[in-house]
């Protein structure tokens, strides 16, 4: 019996010992691939919207609505059928007047706010479309932005430059370090990142150009930026 324990003993010994072997970590490299690309902008987004103000809210809220009806109208009738106009914010609210510190508000009227996205303009045209909501009651111009239309392919190219950055890195250090890149043994993705330009107007720039016929809106290109992180395993 006593011998029995001992063989018992000696197997349980070798596969311990086996089994730690297998799980000693292999050796490997681990390193993390970035890309930028830069495209320009293909089309853009406004916002234009109406902000009224009137003692009693309905009367607040009608002008608010006989304003914007004409500036969706001189929108649709420029752009045509084609014109994509989106409501993203409306807003009726009291207007308080604060005469005194430690005294009670005042109310004086309502304030009213309606604001519509023109959507997928062509770059030519954001300067018009502000210059003929502006000239049609809007008296709010905000959030302007730029962007590609196909921006799936744009995000794959980053990452499969990121991904040949991070190759390129492996072999770079396995080729320092004397050995051998035996094989990929694991890959994540960063979510690739839009980096949009910031829409420039400047007042100085529309005094330069004073007999512009329309607001002169610059626009900067875009970046997208992914990382991918690459493990691969290395001779001994």
């Amino acid at each position: 019996m006593r011998l029995h324990f001992t063989v018992l003993g000696l197997l349980v010994g070798l596969v311990s010992a086996a089994a730690a072997q297998t799980d000693e970590p292999k050796p490997q490299i681990r390193v993390t691939g970035r890309a930028t690309v830069s495209v320009q902008p293909e089309q853009a987004s406004v916002d234009v919207g109406v902000v009224t103000e009137a003692p009693e809210a309905k009367d607040a809220a009608r002008l608010n609505a006989e304003k914007l009806d004409a500036v969706l109208k001189a929108l649709r009738g420029a752009l045509g059928s084609g014109a994509k106009l989106e409501t993203v914010s409306y807003s009726l609210h009291p207007v308080y007047q604060y005469p005194e510190p430690r005294r009670e508000p005042v109310l004086t009227g309502y304030s009213a706010s309606n604001v519509v996205r023109v959507r997928e303009l062509a770059l030519g045209k954001v300067g018009e479309v502000i210059d003929l909501a502006t000239s049609s009651g809007a008296n709010s111009v905000s959030n302007i932005a730029f962007g590609i239309r196909d921006e799936a392919a744009v995000k794959a190219r980053a990452l499969r430059e990121a991904a040949t950055d991070a190759r390129a890195k492996a072999d770079a250090l396995a080729d320092a370090l004397g050995v051998q890149v035996l094989g990929i043994l694991s890959v994540s993705e960063g979510e690739p990142d839009i980096v949009r330009p910031m829409p420039m107007y400047r007042a100085e720039m529309a005094m330069a150009q004073a007999d512009a016929p329309t607001t002169p809106v610059e626009a900067g290109a875009i970046e997208v930026r992914a990382s991918v992180t690459l493990v691969v395993g290395i001779s001994p």
